[in-house]
Order: C-alpha cells, then sequence, then structure tokens
C-alpha cells in the first residue's frame, strides 16, 4: 500500500513532462508557421543546410570509401543548422517588430543571458521615454530609450546620483535608437557583453543591493506597449535549448 502513493506521483510527473514536451512542440511549431509565412527565404536555407550539409559529408565519406556511413553524420549536423537558422532568423524577426515600440529596450535587456541584474524604468516620463538600470560584470550601465533630447538629461540626473553611491565603480550610457552614437535594439545585447569585465560577481550583488535602497523617479510612468513577438520569448529559449 505505501507503495502505490509513489506510483501515482510519479505516474503524474510523467504526464506533466508529456504536457510541457507537446507545449513546447506546439510553440515551435506555432513560431516555424508564422516565420515561414513572412520569412520567404526560411525553407529554403533550412532545407539547404541540411542537403548541403549531407553532400559535403557524403564526399567526405568517398574519400575514405565510407560514404554511407558519413552520409547519417552530415544529416545531423544539417538538421543542427536548420534549427540554429531558424532560430536565428525568428529573433531576427522579434527584434525587428519590437524596435521602436515603447518598452523595447527594456523587454530586450530581460532577454539578457548571463549574471545580469535588470531593474527597469528607474528614471521616466510621460512621453513613455524612458531610462533603466543593470547591473552586471561591467559595472552599472543605464540603457535609455525615447526621443534623445530628453532621454540625455534623464541619463545625466540618473548617473549623478547612482555615482554618489557606487564610488570608483564603472558607468555606462547606452540610447537604443539607429541615430548617430546610439545602439541598434537588435545589437544591444551584443554591445553589453564586449562591455570590460571590472567588477565581480560578489561586488555584484552588494552594488545592487545599494542601488536598491535608491529606488527609482519613474514610479508613475505609464508602461508602453509589450513589443509585438514577445510572446515568442519562450519560443526561442526553447529553440536554443532544443
Amino acid at each position: 500500500m505505501a507503495g502505490k502513493p509513489d506510483k501515482a506521483e510519479k505516474q503524474r510527473l510523467k504526464a506533466e513532462k508529456r504536457a510541457a514536451s507537446k507545449q513546447r512542440r506546439s510553440q515551435i511549431w506555432q513560431a516555424f508557421q508564422m516565420q515561414r509565412k513572412q520569412d520567404k527565404l526560411l525553407l529554403p536555407l533550412m532545407i539547404g543546410s541540411v542537403v548541403g550539409a549531407a553532400v559535403v559529408a557524403f564526399l567526405i565519406g568517398l574519400i575514405f570509401g565510407m560514404s554511407w556511413i558519413f552520409l547519417p553524420f552530415g544529416i545531423a549536423i544539417g538538421a543542427l543548422l536548420a534549427v540554429s537558422i531558424f532560430g536565428r532568423r525568428v529573433q531576427r524577426s522579434v527584434y525587428s517588430q519590437a524596435d521602436g515600440q515603447p518598452g523595447a529596450a527594456g523587454w530586450a535587456l530581460d532577454q539578457l543571458r548571463g549574471q545580469w541584474r535588470v531593474t527597469q524604468g528607474v528614471a521616466g516620463n510621460t512621453h513613455l521615454d524612458a531610462v533603466h538600470r543593470v547591473v552586471g560584470r561591467p559595472g552599472v550601465i543605464f540603457v535609455a530609450e525615447g526621443a534623445p533630447h530628453r532621454v540625455k538629461a534623464l541619463l545625466a540626473q540618473e548617473k549623478k546620483r547612482t555615482a554618489r553611491v557606487v564610488g570608483q565603480t564603472p558607468i555606462y550610457d547606452v540610447i537604443v535608437g539607429h541615430e548617430e552614437g546610439q545602439v541598434p535594439l537588435k545589437s544591444l545585447q551584443r554591445h553589453m557583453m564586449k562591455l570590460p569585465r571590472n567588477i565581480s560577481a560578489n561586488e555584484m550583488d552588494s552594488l545592487d543591493a545599494r542601488l536598491a535602497a535608491l529606488g527609482n523617479r519613474a514610479a508613475a510612468l505609464p508602461k508602453g506597449p509589450m513589443p509585438q513577438g514577445a510572446k515568442l520569448r519562450s519560443v526561442q529559449r526553447t529553440v536554443r535549448r532544443r
């Protein structure tokens, strides 16, 4: 009798795992269908990667007299390339749809991978201009979105009051946009990753705690609409895992 609950629990967990797996497959399929309709190059590129890798593997196999042994490896490599192509083109499409919309930079910061402490909307105004704070290994990074002539003033004010708390820790600022000196939304993550590493992970935690005490000056800031394609966030993560 004692073993029955354990068996029931295992069956429940197994059923939940199957349901989650089915949901992931459904999300990927829906994303594929959406992307295929608006991206005419997707299928040719995916099919070409599988065929190309298979042909290369077959030709290499000819040299060693093992063409049919090398062929399955080529197909497997081609399939991985196809999945990678799909993931990258979905990501590019999502960022393209989000670009220019209020809240897009804050959304993009949520996609950062690695050790980052993101605090959205530490400063802003009723025009939906906003400054977001990120604490990472480079130090403190302020990411602003909105009209440049307005966000520059917001950035200056936020950097000034933050400097009193962080001491010698480097402070960087980024304005998201397409004008000279700005960083396009699609390049924001890459820009952040290229910044030098100046502090340790332990210093990050301490710094983030001190900055949290500052609060923010945008409590009443109307939140901008979630960028179109934000619903595909889980799909992107699923594709990367696979």
